[in-house]
């Protein structure tokens, strides 16, 4: 079967109609997308779980399609994030929880919330407004997950280490690529951006390092210094030289405040002493 065999049961989400109206506008010309439940607001989506329908098959408050009591309930979710009361990444969370949680697209007009969406393990994540070509490759990512068997999946528990599917989304003259987690070396602070360095270069992201630092420290990133985290496998070397301590990760040399010396001898005394066991 091809990707474009599937016929997806979608729930569209998004407090603003001329916006949902577009969204659900785009789902109808893909010949992927089979049932569309619309929602304008959370609350309205969570009622739309529980098997609750009405007869406008086009409009923002109707369905189209079987409805999500259908069996297996909805394989892709496409979430606004700004809503009011209960916000799309708190959506997202619920979702989570099912037995059988929907896949996520986000849509929102913001960049700052791409690192909290691909936390929540989001598909993708489109910026507003929407194009069409971006849109349907959104479609194409879940339509191939969706044959592999992966969507709806069954619940997972947070993640603990860099998966290799784990990726960070950069956003780069309109277009979105995806940075594998597992190949950032150590990240900058820019004031309230950050740059991520891989092995291939570098990327600046509208994240503050205080929050990359909060979400990324039980997947091995830990704070040597107040404007840089590293990745603690990539560590290479520590030295120490009069007093001051400093790490290597590839061909760069990095400073080791006194205040975060402690936690990472401590840290990557634990590592070796777990690879001795």
């Amino acid at each position: 079967m091809g990707v474009n065999d599937v016929s997806l049961r979608v729930l569209a989400v998004d407090d603003e109609e001329p916006a949902l109206a577009e969204l659900l506008y785009l789902l109808a010309e893909d010949p992927r997308i089979g049932t569309v439940v619309p929602a304008l607001t959370a609350g309205e989506a969570l009622r739309r779980l529980s098997g609750t329908r009405t007869d406008d098959p086009h409009g923002p408050g109707g369905s189209r399609g079987p409805g999500p009591h259908a069996p297996g309930g909805f394989d892709v979710a496409f979430l606004d994030i700004d809503m009011p009361g209960l916000s799309g990444l708190e959506l997202a969370r619920r979702l989570g929880a099912l037995p059988a949680p929907p896949l996520v697209v986000f849509v929102t007009a913001y960049e700052d919330f791409a690192v909290r969406a691909f936390d929540l393990k989001a598909v993708d994540y489109l910026l507003k407004p929407l194009r069409k070509e971006r849109f349907a490759e959104a479609v194409r990512r879940v339509a191939e997950l969706v044959r592999a068997g992966q969507g709806p999946r069954p619940a997972a528990p947070g993640p603990v280490a860099p998966a290799p599917g784990d990726q960070v989304p950069v956003e780069l003259g309109g277009v979105t690529r995806f940075v594998p987690l597992a190949d950032i070396t150590y990240v900058e602070a820019h004031g309230d951006y950050a740059r991520l360095h891989t092995g291939r270069g570098s990327h600046l992201v509208r994240v503050p390092l205080s929050t990359l630092e909060e979400q990324w420290r039980s997947r091995g990133f830990v704070r040597i210094h107040r404007s840089r985290l590293v990745a603690l496998g990539r560590i290479e070397e520590l030295r120490v030289d009069g007093g001051n301590l400093t790490v290597r990760i590839g061909d760069r040399v990095l400073a080791v405040s006194r205040r975060n010396a402690r936690e990472l001898r401590d840290l990557l005394a634990g590592r070796a002493a777990s690879r001795l066991r």
